[in-house]
């Protein structure tokens, strides 16, 4: 068999095939004609994106003895959006093609040509468009009544900076986390699930000292290389890119953005940036209210400053699925090489035959006691057992379990066929390995 890293190099098709040909994801509002940059996650896309949320969670939060989750309201004072610069500053540049009407980013276009009508000289000069969602709380639609779908999680978290602080009351460096929706009115959203109009993120934001934030950064440089590394993703695929300061957001005295080898080329994964006090130092200033913090020895207050890594749910699900996908010519049969932490389904039950009763009578036996140990466990027994071992390579379970005869009756009596799922290869285990083993 040829060495599965060198045959793993799938193009943009074979990701968003596989995708909704399995039950991973699929065009948002289809049955309607869709709706371009949103995306419907299916029964195996639920649960590889919860599997990632939680491991998430567990590295950095519950592993944490300073980390605090928050969930903040997805719509907010127009004030949080005023004071954070985004109501002026969250735009892109954006050209409209005068021949086909189209309308694209600036900078991810040659405007020497359109792309979409293939006219030359058919662009003006560029406009900034405000990529927040405008919506109005209440019935009367006025000024005051404004909000907006939040464009980043991040605000919901530094204000709930001083709750936290008044409530705990935790030693610095400490870290706020949240997961949840954000939505940004993308241009042209692009590439699959790699830029939408909705999407998921995981962002901390890590109070530190002022004079302490260098030592604070490099550490969450590794914390970042040990992320990408639990979900599968090899490391020389992985790229540290110094953030120039021409390039940086306004509110960053330095960025590093974590980049991998998508299928689309090398873009952005994550990234990682010092805010300083920026927006506590705004919250305090619009707000009026203090967000200082007073050290418990009694030095003078300050108010902290910030280093925010900033993961994206739906990247970090594309780069995993790309990273996992395998085509493996030599048994014709495509993998998802899927680290076992992350897979959707854990291990699949089948009997060897589904026309013989007592095989099907332990096969449920079998599931049942794994089902209630494990949860993601699938009963398979549709065609034979060749085909439901290529169905389940292509999901990404680990393991495949068979009930034959010989479960039955004979010197292996009470053992069962398992099949792992990258080398093929097939042991006879007694109930109690079989679940030592997936316990692994």
């Amino acid at each position: 068999m040829k060495n599965p890293d060198t045959a793993n190099n799938p193009s943009m098709e074979d990701l968003v095939s596989l995708a909704k040909r399995r039950g991973f994801i699929y065009p948002g509002s289809d049955v309607y004609g869709g709706l371009s940059g949103t995306w419907d996650y299916g029964p195996l896309g639920v649960a590889l994106k919860r599997n990632i949320m939680q491991l998430w969670w567990k590295m950095f939060v519950d592993d944490a003895d300073n980390m605090y989750g928050v969930d903040a309201a997805i719509l907010m004072n127009q004030k949080v959006w005023q004071a954070s610069g985004h109501v002026d500053t969250f735009t892109d540049p954006l050209v409209e093609c005068s021949n086909c009407k189209g309308r694209f980013r600036e900078d991810k276009i040659d405007t020497s040509r359109c792309p979409n009508c293939g006219q030359k000289g058919t662009f003006g000069e560029a406009r900034q468009f405000n990529m927040m969602f405008k919506t109005h709380v209440g019935p009367v639609q006025d000024d005051n009544s404004i909000s907006y779908l939040r464009p980043e999680t991040a605000q919901g978290i530094f204000t709930n900076f001083k709750n936290v602080v008044d409530s705990f009351y935790p030693d610095l460096p400490f870290g706020l986390a949240q997961q949840g929706k954000a939505f940004r009115n993308e241009i042209s959203p692009r590439d699959f699930i790699f830029r939408s109009r909705e999407f998921e993120q995981m962002e901390i934001e890590y109070f530190v000292h002022p004079d302490h934030w260098q030592e604070a950064f490099e550490a969450w440089i590794a914390k970042v290389h040990e992320w990408t590394e639990a979900l599968g993703l090899p490391a020389e695929s992985v790229h540290e890119l110094e953030v120039p300061e021409n390039d940086r957001a306004h509110y960053s005295k330095r960025t590093v953005d974590f980049e991998y080898d998508f299928p689309i080329g090398r873009e952005e994964l994550l990234g990682l940036a010092y805010r300083t006090d920026f927006d506590l130092g705004n919250i305090q200033r619009v707000s009026g209210k203090t967000m200082e913090y007073r050290p418990k020895d009694g030095s003078a207050p300050f108010v902290p400053h910030v280093i925010e890594p900033s993961f994206g749910v739906e990247r970090a699900l594309m780069a995993v699925l790309s990273a996992a996908y395998w085509n493996d010519t030599d048994n014709e049969r495509i993998v998802l090489r899927l680290p076992k932490q992350l897979a959707p389904v854990k291990v699949a039950v089948s009997p060897l035959l589904k026309n013989k009763p007592e095989l099907v009578a332990k096969a449920r036996e079998i599931y049942a006691l794994l089902k209630k140990e494990f949860g993601a466990v699938a009963w398979d027994d549709n065609g034979n057992v060749g085909k439901r071992y290529r169905r389940q390579d292509e999901i990404g379970t680990p393991y495949c379990v068979v009930i034959d005869f010989d479960t039955l009756e004979g010197e292996n009596a009470g053992t069962v066929t398992v099949r792992e799922r990258d080398t093929t290869a097939q042991m006879r285990l007694k109930t109690d390995e079989l679940i030592d083993l997936l316990r692994k």
